[in-house]
């Protein structure tokens, strides 16, 4: 009986404890929610590029930006002036990466540089990776690839890595130390399109629609190990004609946030292999471009093929749940895009596509109006994560409600993703 009792009791306040986790939940998110529905915003546009801009990094108050144009630009954000003009590439820019400052100051050291020397490596079409010291402007060392550089990123572990994705779908690893080979793969069978690293792991995705994890075995030699490959008909992006958007991943601990020139964001568990999507326009027309991540929300551009409209909608992390919507007259498409936090602790972002444009927070107290418009999109305020699964039971079924969550349409969005896939690897 007593048994009984303390068994009823417990079940009781595990209820009651996960009863309060939610209250704490929905609190914080309509705090949150709240805050940005004042949010205000001033936009500059920082000129100089003579293409397509396709990757923007941000270090201290620097916007590093790479360009179909050939050249890698240095901007200087308060005043929103250009820095410096990095010209070296004999082909279009299509991948940027910045090192944590120690890494920096090791290199520093090799070159006889000053400690707080920054560096920012810029991978290209010519089948180079540069490495440029910021302060000068100076190309200080270049690797080449023999391959077409479609992606990049910087490996913080051991001694440090580079880490190269080609347009054939080669994976390379480049000693940061040493700048020698240490490892190639033949990874993807495409266009390897997006390279992420989160602690001892490293996501690679493709234009075919493959996803592969890669862990740090901490060998100077071949220092990545395959753990897991989860090809498109798990992802859900690829696409039956070969031809398919530009795949972009965000890490976040066990899941993966996917985009792939449609209108949903893919969220795999890269563990178990299981998808849900997550709305991120109100109809298939809406093209995802990219995804990123600033700490507590989840960031999706989108772009409305049918009306020309740009967007940014933002999501309540680790929740997933629909916050706001950003918008400008005449914002163009946003292709890449980038994010940090002022001393104040208020937000500036870059975007890049057909312009390069600076957003800057203003302060709750600041009286006249932004720039950007905020305002709730109803369609996606009731949306919730669905799982593929479901999504394809529900599409056997005939359903003419315009409020169900919106699916994707492969016909719709197939020409604007593609389109962005040659304007980065042309």
């Amino acid at each position: 009986m007593l048994i009984t009792s303390l068994l009823v009791f417990h079940r009781k306040f595990c209820l009651m404890a996960v009863s309060c986790d939610d209250i704490t939940d929905d609190a914080e998110f309509r705090s949150r929610r709240q805050t940005w529905e004042k949010a205000k915003f001033r936009l500059r546009t920082l000129e100089g590029h003579g293409d397509i801009v396709t990757c923007a990094v941000a270090v201290d108050n620097l916007v590093i930006s790479g360009s179909r144009d050939t050249t890698v630009k240095v901007w200087h954000v308060p005043t929103a002036t250009e820095q410096r003009n990095l010209g070296g590439h004999s082909g279009g820019v299509t991948c940027l990466s910045a090192p944590p400052p120690e890494y920096c100051r090791r290199l520093a050291r090799v070159f006889d540089l000053a400690d707080k020397e920054r560096f920012v490596l810029s991978g290209s079409t010519d089948c180079c990776v540069r490495i440029w010291a910021l302060s000068s402007g100076q190309c200080i060392k270049s690797i080449y690839t023999f391959n077409a550089v479609s992606s990049l990123c910087f490996l913080p572990e051991g001694e440090g890595f580079i880490v190269t994705g080609s347009d054939a779908g080669k994976l390379q690893v480049w000693s940061w130390s040493s700048l020698e080979n240490c490892q190639s793969e033949n990874a993807h069978l495409d266009a390897v399109t997006t390279l992420q690293s989160q602690g001892p792991l490293v996501f690679s995705g493709s234009v075919e629609g493959s996803v592969c994890v890669w862990e740090v075995s901490g060998q100077r030699t071949e220092p990545l190990r395959r753990l897991h490959v989860w090809g498109p008909e798990v992802t859900g992006c690829g696409g039956d004609d070969g031809v398919n958007g530009r795949l972009i991943l965000s890490p976040r601990g066990d899941r993966v946030f996917l985009t792939c020139g449609k209108a949903s964001i893919r969220i795999l568990n890269w563990r178990t292999g299981m998808m849900t999507r997550l709305t991120n326009h109100s109809s298939t027309a809406g093209v995802t471009d990219c995804v990123n991540q600033i700490p507590g929300l989840l960031v999706g551009s989108c772009f409305d093929i049918t009306n020309g409209e740009s967007t940014i909608n933002l999501f309540s992390l680790p929740q997933c749940k629909y916050l706001v919507t950003l918008t400008s007259s005449d914002l163009p498409r946003i292709l890449c895009f980038a994010a940090w936090l002022t001393a104040s602790g208020d937000h500036r972002w870059v975007t890049g596509g057909r312009n390069l444009t600076v957003w800057e927070q203003l302060p709750g107290s600041f009286k006249k109006r932004g720039d950007v418009t905020v305002r709730r999109d109803s369609r996606l305020v009731d949306c919730l994560l669905e799982s593929d699964r479901d999504s394809e039971d529900e599409q056997n079924e005939v359903d003419d409600d315009e409020d169900s969550i919106p699916q994707d349409t492969s016909e719709t969005e197939e020409p604007a993703s593609s389109s962005w896939l040659r304007c980065v690897l042309q």
